[in-house]
C-alpha cells in the first residue's frame, strides 16, 4: 500500500508553501490572506528512494462560524484519520497560540505519529524563539524554512523513518492489479459485474453508490489478475460528505497501488474536465492505462462517429496519445472482453525489456539521420543507449553534452521508441547522462 502524509495546522502558518517545497511544485496557491487553501491539495514526494503522497489540508479552525472554516475543519479531521503520518505545522513569527494548542490536543488523541514542524525559521534568532513550542509537551520539533528549504532534509528523514514499511506480497507479486476508475456513474461497477458474471457490486443511477475500493481475484478466459472497483473521483468542490472524501482518498491510493488503470468514460457525455484530471493523475503516477468508452449503445452513430470520438479523446489527453481505446457497453456486453485483452497487453508492455544491442542498432541509426540540434556551436553526440531496470520502461542515453538535449528532440526519440517497440498505454522515461 502507498503511504500518505497529512499537513495540518491553523491558517496562515505556511502549509501551502511547505507543501510546494516537499512536492517540488507550485500546485498550492500561496497568499498572505488566511484561509486561501479551502480544499485538499494532493501531491507526491520521494526521499531516499521512498515515495509517499502528501495532503495539504485547509487551515484548522475551532469554534468558528465561517461556513468555509467548518468545512476545512471536517476535511482536516478526515485527512488526519486517513494519513499514516501527520505533520503539525506552526509558525515561529506568530509564536504559540491558543489555536495551536487546540489543534495539537486534537492530534495527540490519535494513534498516528505526529511530527511538530516550526516554520519560517530562517535565522539564528528565530531558531531561539522556536524553543517556545516545547511548552506543548513535545520531546522535539523540526525548525524549517519553507521559502528556502532550510531544515527540510532532517524532517524528510524523520517522515521516511515513521512511514509504515511496505511489505511485498511474494505470492501475488506477479499477479497484476487492474483498477477500474472514472467519474461517478459512468458504469464502472456494471462493467465489473459483466466481466465477473455476477451481481457482486451494487449498481444504481445514483452517483457515488460505490464507496470503497473493492478488490477481487479474477481468473477466467485465460486471464489471472486482481480486479479493483473504485469509488467515482469527483472534483474537490463536489466532495461534500465525509464518507465520500474517504472514497476519493481510497481511490487515489488504489491508483497508486495498481499496475494498470481502466479509465471509464461515459459515451453520452463525452470527455469532461474531470476525466482529463483523472487521466493525468494516472499518468503522473506512471501507471498503465486503457480508456474505455461505456454506454456506446446509447450513442447515435454513423460511419465516422467512432473515429471522431477517438480523435476528441486523444486531443483532450494530448500530448499522451499512444493509448488503447475500447468502445463498449456493459448492458449489451459489446466488446467487453476486449477490455481485459487490452489491459493485459498494457501490463505486458509495462514489463517489456528491449535488448541493449537491439536498441543501439535501431536508435543510433535514427540519431545519425537526425542528430540533436547544435547549441552555441557545440554538437551533442549520443554514443550509447540502454534500458534501465525500473518498474516502468526507462531508457538512458549516454552523450557528451546531456544538458543541451531539448524537449522536442526528447519527443522525437520517444516517438521512435514507440513506433518500433510496443509500449502502448505505458508512460516511458528518457534520461540523458554524461558519457
Amino acid at each position: 500500500m502507498s503511504n500518505i502524509v497529512a499537513i495540518v495546522g491553523r491558517p496562515n502558518v505556511g502549509k501551502s508553501t511547505f507543501f510546494n517545497r516537499l512536492t517540488e511544485t507550485r500546485a498550492a496557491i500561496v497568499d498572505d490572506m488566511p484561509g486561501v487553501t479551502r480544499d485538499r491539495n494532493y501531491g507526491k514526494s520521494i526521499w531516499n528512494g521512498v515515495e509517499f503522497s502528501i495532503i495539504d489540508t485547509g487551515g484548522y479552525v475551532s469554534g468558528s462560524d465561517d461556513v468555509f472554516e467548518e468545512e476545512i475543519r471536517r476535511q482536516a479531521n478526515l485527512a488526519i484519520q486517513e494519513a499514516d503520518v501527520i505533520v503539525f505545522l506552526v509558525d515561529v513569527e506568530s509564536g504559540l497560540t491558543e489555536l495551536d494548542i487546540s489543534v495539537y490536543d486534537l492530534l495527540r488523541r490519535n494513534d498516528k505519529p505526529v511530527i511538530t514542524v516550526v516554520n519560517k525559521v530562517d535565522n539564528h534568532q528565530r531558531g531561539l524563539d522556536a524553543n517556545e513550542f516545547y511548552s506543548l509537551g513535545i520531546e522535539k520539533f523540526f525548525p524549517v524554512s519553507s521559502i528556502n528549504g532550510l531544515g527540510t532534509g532532517d524532517l524528510l528523514d524523520e517522515i521516511v523513518d515513521l512511514l509504515p514499511k511496505v511489505v511485498e506480497e511474494v505470492a501475488d507479486e506477479k499477479i497484476p492489479r487492474i483498477a477500474v476508475v472514472g467519474r461517478p456513474n459512468v458504469g464502472k461497477s456494471s462493467i465489473i459485474n459483466t466481466l465477473v458474471g455476477e451481481e457482486r457490486h451494487i449498481v444504481t443511477e445514483v452517483a457515488g453508490t460505490t464507496r470503497d475500493a473493492v478488490a477481487q481475484h479474477y481468473n477466467k478466459f485465460g486471464h489471472n489478475f486482481i480486479l479493483v472497483d473504485t469509488a467515482g473521483l469527483r472534483k474537490k468542490t463536489k466532495v461534500a460528505e465525509d464518507v465520500e472524501f474517504y472514497s476519493v482518498m481510497r481511490s487515489v491510493r488504489t491508483i497508486e497501488d495498481s499496475d494498470v488503470c481502466v479509465l471509464v468514460l461515459d459515451a453520452t457525455r463525452g470527455v469532461e474536465g474531470q476525466d482529463v484530471s483523472i487521466f493525468h493523475l494516472i499518468h503522473r503516477n506512471k501507471k498503465g492505462i486503457v480508456v474505455v468508452v461505456n454506454k456506446w449503445d446509447l450513442v447515435e452513430k454513423d460511419n465516422h462517429t467512432m473515429k471522431t470520438f477517438e480523435r476528441d479523446i486523444l486531443e483532450k489527453f494530448a500530448p499522451i496519445v499512444d493509448i488503447p481505446i475500447v468502445f463498449t457497453s456493459a448492458l449489451t456486453k459489446q466488446r467487453i472482453l476486449k477490455i481485459l485483452e487490452e489491459a493485459m497487453m498494457v501490463f505486458e508492455n509495462r514489463n517489456r525489456h528491449i535488448a541493449t544491442s537491439k536498441l543501439n542498432e535501431l536508435l543510433l541509426g535514427f540519431i545519425e539521420a537526425y542528430p540533436p540540434p547544435a547549441h552555441k556551436g557545440k554538437y551533442v553526440k549520443i554514443k550509447y543507449i540502454t534500458q534501465l531496470p525500473t518498474k516502468i520502461p526507462s531508457f538512458a542515453f549516454f552523450c557528451n553534452l546531456p544538458q543541451y538535449i531539448r524537449d522536442p528532440y526528447k519527443r522525437y526519440l520517444e516517438n521512435k521508441i514507440r513506433s518500433n517497440f510496443n509500449f502502448k498505454g505505458i508512460p516511458i522515461q528518457l534520461y540523458f547522462r554524461q558519457k
